[in-house]
């Protein structure tokens, strides 16, 4: 990758720059009663001006902390730039999280105003006021009161304050880590963490500013934030806050996006319907689907096409191809990954269709792009190469089978953890490179792989090493399958709970003539046969110690509400350990 221009220098220079330079356009979008309707760049500039100006009159400064509890709305940005602009930091939380999380993050921080997304989560944590020392305020997005948001930047537009330049060595932000195991961590991000970061998307990404998301990805979260807030706004882009993710598909066909963030979830469930309907169809539509799909891999590795493929390719997309694009809105065409290892199934089927699949890799304390694949390198199954101003290097004194920790340096390196010294010395080196405890390669031409989680590895009895993540990943590309574990940490073999598709089993029941609810179709042995069948489908290409031996089918999915899930999508594995203990000591006995 060619060296790093630093076209901004903090995100208080970018915001300014793409206000005046943009100010006619279209920024945020959000559907109210049915109706899209979008405030321009001139409109944020102007509520975030008053937003700056009515959290000085609460007494905000340099080095000072704004919290918030708030799924993604443009008040969440509006905030989020009005606060960077008065030198202070801001420290966005996820409304899926506890009230025990709120205070810990705004006690460890020391936010000095707090901001809740509804009355409900207000009446909750404006009592957090004279328990935490520096919290001074609470306000709510929702109503127009003293004590609202609206009201703040009612108060502001009488008050304005000026916009002063941050040190780009000053700390943007606190972005707490998710917590799969103990108190979250508060990563502290510069504003020359991040602007490097958008720094480099304007090096190697070819986005306009006619290009549009359709934003669900949280920017409560690194990737969100960075990738697709800060840089699209950056490029004078437009995005579309998405109303809730059961509502992604459909709207997607509103909003008609160029580009779609996302996490592999979503890209599976993408991959999975498709699957679902394809089976569906009568085998001549079957048979040009895969046929279609293998030439345009054939081009995508640039061979050339004999005349037979070039007329199937041809059919597919203007028969199948192009009809399936139409759902997403017909302009498609980037779809960026990240947050987890895309199944290189998944991702050869999206850019199939004609959608340009990008990879990248990253951590919040990377800020979080390290790595990623762009027009100019791009390999499928891979998280590209290290991106412009970013170094990363292979530690193979940890690791096995040929892979390595994977170590970051450049400008995206966090400063540190908040009040963490000890935390800090175990992932930081002597140069500040980043000990990421993921584990990877490279391969000859210099792409980066990632191969799993190094606390996630656990070794078998015989002595041989399971990463989990992979393998579960795998899993739940059939269509039978919504979600899976994996484990065997010091067992004779892998086990696996296994969640199945709620609508697959009830069609299974009713061709063998079961009835029942959820939870008792999935104790069926017929059910039980079918899964099985299609877990060695799904695992043929295991390597033999990895294959699941046994499984046990559990009715509830892990999500973020039963808490195993993290507010990232990740799973907590010691959760869900916890949680399915007698029925893993079960598929040992």
């Amino acid at each position: 990758m060619p060296a790093l221009e630093k076209k901004f220098t903090t995100i208080v220079d970018m915001f300014d720059k793409s206000v005046e330079k943009f100010a006619a356009r279209d920024l945020f979008g959000v559907k109210r009663d049915g109706t899209w309707s979008w405030l321009t760049y001139a409109d944020v500039k102007a509520r975030v001006d008053a937003a700056r100006g009515g959290l000085a009159q609460l007494g905000v400064g340099r080095g000072d902390r704004v919290a918030i509890i708030s799924n993604n709305r443009p008040e969440w940005a509006i905030a989020a730039y009005a606060t960077y602009g008065l030198g202070a930091a801001y420290v966005p939380m996820y409304e899926a999280q506890h009230l025990e999380e709120w205070e810990f993050i705004t006690h460890d921080c020391g936010a000095k105003v707090l901001i809740a997304p509804n009355r409900a989560t207000f009446e909750k944590v404006k009592r957090l006021v004279g328990k935490l020392d520096a919290l001074k305020h609470v306000l709510c997005l929702e109503g127009d009161g003293a004590d609202s948001f609206a009201g703040l930047i009612k108060s502001g537009e009488g008050a304005p304050v000026p916009a002063l330049q941050p040190d780009p060595s000053d700390v943007m932000g606190l972005i707490y880590t998710s917590g799969t195991t103990g108190q979250p961590k508060g990563v502290l991000l510069t504003h020359d963490n991040i602007a490097s970061n958008v720094s480099a998307v304007h090096q190697i990404f070819p986005i306009s500013p006619d290009d549009r998301s359709l934003s669900f990805l949280p920017w409560a979260h690194s990737f969100g934030q960075t990738c697709e807030l800060h840089a699209m706004l950056s490029m004078g882009a437009s995005i579309a806050v998405n109303s809730a993710v059961d509502q992604l598909i459909a709207e997607l066909a509103e909003v008609r996006p160029t580009m779609l963030f996302s996490v592999p979830r979503i890209f599976n469930r993408i991959y999975d319907g498709v699957q679902k309907q394809m089976s569906e169809k009568p085998g001549a539509i079957q048979g040009l689907f895969r046929s279609g799909l293998a030439a345009a891999a054939k081009q995508r590795d640039q061979r050339p096409l004999g005349f037979f493929e070039g007329i199937k390719l041809s059919l597919a997309k203007k028969l199948i191809f192009g009809k399936i694009v139409a759902k997403f809105g017909g302009r498609l065409r980037y779809a960026f990954s990240g947050g987890a290892a895309l199944s290189k199934d998944v991702a050869e089927f999206i850019d199939g269709l004609g959608i340009l699949v990008y990879e990248g890799y990253g951590l919040t304390e990377t800020s979080p792009i390290a790595s990623a694949n762009c027009p100019a390198a791009r390999r499928i199954g891979s998280v590209g190469k290290p991106i412009p101003g970013v170094t990363i290097e292979i530690d193979e004194s940890v690791g096995n089978d040929g892979s390595g920790e994977v170590v970051v340096h450049g400008h995206c390196v966090m400063q540190g953890y908040h009040n963490r010294p000890e935390e800090n010395a175990k992932v930081l080196t002597e140069t500040h490179g980043f000990r990421t405890g993921d584990l990877g390669r490279y391969d000859a031409d210099g792409f980066l792989y990632i191969t799993g989680r190094i606390k996630e590895q656990y070794k078998l009895e015989n002595g041989k090493y399971v990463v989990p993540s992979p393998l579960e990943e795998d899993l739940k590309l059939s269509p039978f399958i919504i979600n899976a574990m994996v484990y065997g940490d010091n067992k004779l073999f892998n086990v696996a709970l296994i969640v199945p598709d709620p609508d697959a089993v009830k069609k299974l029941a009713a061709e063998a003539g079961l009835s029942g609810t959820l939870e008792e179709l999935v104790q069926q042995e017929a059910i039980k046969k079918r899964l099985g069948e299609e877990i060695e489908k799904a695992s043929a290409h295991f390597r033999s110690f990895d294959k699941v031996k046994k499984f046990a089918l559990i009715a509830e999915d892990f999500t973020v509400q039963n808490d195993l899930l993290t507010p990232t999508m990740k799973l907590k594995r010691r959760k869900v350990v916890e949680r399915y203990a007698d029925q893993l000591a079960k598929l040992y006995t």
